[in-house]
């Protein structure tokens, strides 16, 4: 199977790097200079290739689904901070008869987290003296805060805590590749789930796991309920 690369930074080299270990042959690498505004994607650069994986920047992003789906190719999509543009995508993706996945984060081990931090959230919710709280951090070159992850997180939470309303303390220093935690606290005691990322591997590995899932498949997904299929903790 081959994959195409749109934004050929740290993630996109990550990716092309566990891909080829994996013996998947890599398409077109396209970064900024050679896909401006989408410029870059096109049937014919696209020729051959399976499924493009997309970690470029927030304002880029619509521009490199609708041109992928001009081209009729399928996509994961790892960037963040452009989820106010879902239905629109949604809506491009459907019509095209395209496939995509998007995620906050595609990690496994944060995705495991998530089913974690709900399970946690259902229990601690019946006992009121608890409030929960969350947290991030990244490196200091991530633009959007709180992080897409944090914003799941809060999402996946809030339903088991009724009227309890979580903030979520962000912090962007140095090269923190990306650390997240949901807590519970009580006049009694604390209590503290983290997810702490050693570098970007979970991330790529993720991604190419959601790339060879959306191989030849239409619609619109998120990697969190695709993740949770291929884990097996729901039904196909």
């Amino acid at each position: 199977m081959k994959i195409a690369i749109i934004g050929y930074g740290k993630m996109g080299r990550m990716v092309e790097d566990l891909a080829l270990r994996q013996g998947w042959e890599i398409g077109p690498r396209l970064d900024v200079e050679e896909n401006r505004g989408g410029s870059g994607i096109t049937r014919s650069s696209m020729a051959g290739v399976d499924v493009a994986i997309e970690f470029s920047q927030p304002d880029a992003v619509m521009d490199n689904i609708e041109a992928g789906t001009r081209a009729g190719i399928h996509m994961v999509v790892g960037t963040t901070g452009w989820f106010g543009e879902l239905e629109r995508a949604r809506q491009m993706v459907l019509e095209s008869g395209t496939g995509l996945i998007y995620g906050s984060n595609f990690s496994v081990g944060m995705n495991l987290f998530f089913q974690i931090a709900a399970e946690a959230a259902r229990i601690v919710g019946r006992l009121p003296q608890y409030d929960a709280f969350l947290s991030e951090a990244h490196h200091r070159a991530k633009k959007d805060a709180p992080s897409g992850t944090a914003l799941s997180l809060l999402e996946i939470i809030r339903p088991h805590l009724g009227t309890r309303k979580p903030g979520i303390a962000v912090t962007r220093a140095g090269c923190i590749p990306g650390n997240h935690a949901v807590g519970f606290d009580s006049e009694a005691d604390t209590i503290i789930l983290e997810h702490r990322a050693r570098n970007r591997q979970g991330l790529a590995e993720g991604a190419i796991l959601a790339a060879r899932w959306i191989a030849g498949r239409k619609g619109f997904y998120e990697f969190r309920s695709v993740f949770a299929e291929i884990a097996g903790l729901v039904s196909a």
